[in-house]
């Protein structure tokens, strides 16, 4: 409960800090399918220098690297302006979004909402992935949602790199400077390393299905709808 509590205040207080300006222009954006379609095909244009390592449709060609596929446009804008303005840093992203102009990243963060992940298929013991998903179920899904399928300012978890998703939970739970100010901090610091182990586990194999899908994109279409 504990864990709980301290994930729903931490998602409540990114909601509080969401820039109503860029929800009224994503909701111009994504609203209006002639406007989506023009910003889905600038977004693919531009997004050239991305697929180098998120591949093409936005899943991962390295398992470090995480998926952008499935990704809340809201979120992955605000992700590409954090490395932008110094507050998140990475030898390649930093000054990849340094060069991006603000219409690049609402377009680049429109094209990859759009795709489809595909998890890589590997096997893992029923046990871990069932203690994994009472894991996420009791201390997650406030802000990543039932499906881990992610929300305007928290990232998609379903279907990541189990590798991505471990070095992460483990930086948080660290205190990595890179993290500093996160408020993953507070809740990666009350799971141990096993724990860890099985979070990953369960949500790098999880999919969502069709009718899921569906819905997340219909949610992503109307999420910034007032």
């Amino acid at each position: 409960m504990r864990i709980l509590a301290i994930a729903l205040l931490s998602c409540l207080t990114s909601f509080a800090l969401a820039d109503d300006g860029l929800a009224q222009r994503f909701a111009q954006v994504m609203t209006d399918p002639e406007n989506r379609q023009h910003a889905y095909a600038a977004g693919q244009e531009r997004a050239v220098f991305c697929t180098y390592c998120h591949g093409e449709t936005g899943n991962s060609k390295r398992p470090h690297i995480p998926n952008l596929a499935g990704q809340n446009p809201l979120y992955l804008f605000n992700a590409f302006e954090k490395f932008a303005s110094g507050e998140r840093t990475d030898f390649v992203m930093s000054k990849l979004a340094q060069n991006l102009t603000q219409e690049d990243r609402v377009n680049i963060a429109v094209y990859f909402s759009q795709q489809q992940v595909h998890p890589v298929a590997t096997t893992v013991s029923e046990n871990l992935r069932r203690r994994g998903e009472t894991l996420f179920h009791n201390a997650c899904t406030g802000c990543h949602g039932q499906h881990a399928e992610g929300m305007e300012t928290t990232p998609r978890l379903a279907g990541q790199p189990d590798e991505y998703l471990r070095t992460a939970l483990t930086r948080f739970r660290e205190n990595d400077p890179r993290r500093a100010g996160s408020v993953m901090m507070g809740v990666a610091a009350l799971l141990s390393a096993d724990d860890i182990e099985a979070v990953a586990a369960y949500l790098s194999r999880l999919t969502l299905d069709s009718a899921d899908e569906k819905a997340r994109i219909a949610r992503v279409i109307g999420a910034t709808v007032q």
